[in-house]
């Protein structure tokens, strides 16, 4: 029973004060419950559909010819997205770091406003428009056509602003304390972002990348118009090249079970490749860095 009225730090409390606590923190619980019922069904639905399905040989081979063979695996897609998540990862990654430093550390202006909203417009655009683009700038206009290159160009696209907008915030919650007792010591400004700032930061900036990361090993748009996708296993960066979700997308959409099987098969395997690289990068920044001193 909840008392009439309860002290705290010297003053009491009314009843409804109590009732209005609890209440608020029920409702919190339930957010939290509905917001995991959607992803423990899907993992559960990708568990019993498609764990089922994948065998060594799925691992070690690539697509069939046909989808109506049984067999054949998903060793062409997923060389594919190592390449493009690779490539756009090099290129979004230390793009989008350096940009959010700026931003919160230097940036000052016009110039500033001006790239935080161009920014947000990029995170809101849908990765079709990006596709798009990509298209008609290196597709259309140069003779490098449908490749691996084109495609982790798009992709690059799409995580850049996720990378930016996340490691600001991040930085933005570095106690500016230790930025004044790094002063304090002699430290310059860029040597305090790097040897203090960044490292602080480095658990929250891991995880905004790998939200970029898991973004881009998802998106199936963009690369349907620069990548296009290969039933062979491609290691050639300027040739049409395939990836999971161009995989997943062209079995699930074909009438035979076949087909359907390998697609939710790849599915679970590409919810398992975001899951290890997520765990990896979060033990990485969470281990003490060395040298973390000005």
């Amino acid at each position: 029973m909840i008392p009439n009225e309860q002290s705290t730090f010297g003053r009491p409390v009314a009843r409804n004060r109590l009732v209005k606590d609890r209440l608020a923190l029920i409702a919190m619980y339930g957010a939290v419950i509905v917001s995991i019922i959607p992803l423990v069904l899907i993992v559960w639905f990708l568990v019993v559909r498609g764990v089922g399905a994948m065998s060594w040989e799925f691992l070690t081979s690539s697509q069939p010819l046909t989808y109506v063979r049984p067999g054949g695996g998903a060793l062409n897609a997923l060389v594919g997205t190592a390449y493009m998540v690779g490539l756009a990862s090099l290129i979004s990654i230390p793009i989008g770091i350096a940009a959010a430093v700026y931003l919160n550390e230097y940036g000052r202006g016009a110039f500033a406003v001006a790239v935080r909203f161009f920014t947000d417009v990029m995170t809101g655009v849908p990765s079709v428009f990006v596709g798009l683009f990509v298209f008609t700038l290196l597709i259309l206009e140069t003779p490098l056509g449908f490749s691996a290159i084109a495609g982790g160009t798009a992709l690059s696209l799409i995580m850049l602003p996720i990378v930016i907008r996340s490691t600001e915030e991040i930085l933005k919650l570095v106690p500016q304390p230790l930025r004044d007792a790094s002063y304090a010591l002699g430290a310059t400004k860029a040597r305090t972002t790097m040897r203090v700032v960044l490292p602080a930061a480095r658990s929250g900036i891991a995880t905004g990348v790998m939200l970029a990361v898991a973004r881009a090993a998802g998106e199936t748009a963009p690369l349907i118009m620069t990548a296009l996708g290969s039933v062979q296993l491609v290691t050639k960066w300027a040739a049409p090249i395939s990836a999971l979700p161009l995989y997943i997308y062209d079995g699930a959409r074909n009438p035979f079970p076949a087909g359907q099987e390998r697609a939710f098969a790849a599915a679970a395997e590409l919810v398992a490749i975001v899951l290890i690289l997520t765990v990896i990068a979060r033990w990485l920044a969470s281990r003490q860095p060395k040298g973390a001193r000005p």
